[in-house]
């Protein structure tokens, strides 16, 4: 005999595994960009021109490297304020040291990692090893790195090669822009990443470190390499910004600060650590920009945009949290 309630559990528990899969994918923050992208090509009829798509995707990207890095600090439960210094430094010294041609291009993408991976060394030796709590040691390292930018350029100025200006902020065959590449790569490579055991290794310590530890995980060893990670992409976004900028500015990382932080929240992270991931964070920080298009396109006064962003940041915070615990009810039941 056919059990009666079986055909009303299963579509029951595909709900709940359709719910799971929207709180812990970047699902929620893609169709937030798509709704906000559909928008503003309607406010915005030249949204579609190939001069406003790769000139999108060139304001989105340095924030978008940004809020990569900090991810994966994020997701094992930490927190990285050194992001603001290490891009000061880095765009500064991209500054100063104008090589040129697709050679010096490279020599100065491998300072820039340089630069980024070892004031992220720095921190996660700091944090890991040492035991100093993250914000005061990323504090410290924020401070040095902007005093060191200041040293090295004490005012806005310098310049950037002609080939990073126009051949990295440019587009492939005139039709894909560099920039979207780039951030197409950052998923792709997340998606590897959290597939190898160093990413699972990243998500176990944040949501149990001591279980983590008792599963045989080495805590301190995760933990220092998501601050090298997290460095790496921020000298990236330092470099980037340059690109952009064709100048170099002493204070150019101070408002990456808050935006870093507000994209990896606005894609879903999990601020605990063990939940989220670098695309939602991607996402995250190319809606932020993609809303700022779009309020400009709509005529808000810029006294009033920030006041609306947060807003928006703050329901869709909660409708993810609302989501999550909709997925959790149901896995329950």
């Amino acid at each position: 005999m056919v059990d009666a309630s079986e055909p009303f559990a299963a579509p029951g528990r595909r709900r709940g595994l359709s719910l799971r899969y929207m709180a812990d994918s970047a699902f929620l923050i893609i169709v937030i960009y798509i709704v906000m992208a559909i928008v503003y090509v309607v406010v915005q009829p030249s949204a579609l021109s190939a001069y406003s798509i790769e000139a999108l995707f060139n304001n989105s990207l340095p924030l978008m490297l940004a809020a990569a890095g900090a991810t994966f600090v994020i997701l094992q439960g930490g927190f990285d304020l050194s992001v603001a210094g290490t891009i000061s430094l880095v765009n500064v010294t991209i500054a100063v040291t104008p090589l040129d041609g697709a050679g010096g291009a490279l020599t100065l993408v491998g300072l820039s990692l340089a630069i980024g991976v070892t004031v992220g060394a720095i921190n996660g030796f700091i944090v890991a090893f040492l035991k100093i709590q993250a914000i005061a040691a990323t504090l410290a390292t924020m401070i040095i790195g902007q005093g060191l930018a200041l040293v090295i350029l004490k005012a806005p100025g310098g310049s950037v090669s002609d080939f990073i200006v126009y051949e990295l902020t440019g587009s492939v065959l005139d039709r894909l822009p560099i920039a979207l590449v780039i951030a197409l790569c950052m998923i792709a490579f997340w998606t590897l990443f959290s597939r190898l055991d160093a990413g699972r290794n990243l998500l176990a310590v944040g949501q149990d470190r001591k279980a983590a530890s008792l599963s045989g995980i080495d805590v301190a060893r995760t933990e220092f390499f998501a601050f090298v990670w997290a460095g790496a992409f921020y000298g990236l976004a330092g470099y980037m910004l340059a690109a952009q900028t064709s100048t170099g500015n002493p204070s150019a990382g101070e408002p990456f600060l808050l935006l870093t932080f507000a994209a990896v929240a606005l894609g879903g992270t999990a601020f605990g650590g063990g939940r989220g991931g670098v695309t939602a964070s991607v996402f995250g920080a190319a809606t932020l920009m993609l809303m700022q298009k779009v309020l400009f396109s709509m005529g808000v006064s810029s006294f009033y945009t920030g006041v609306i962003q947060g807003i928006i940041m703050i329901l869709a915070v909660l409708f993810s949290t609302a989501v999550q615990h909709a997925a959790k009810t149901r896995g329950a039941e």
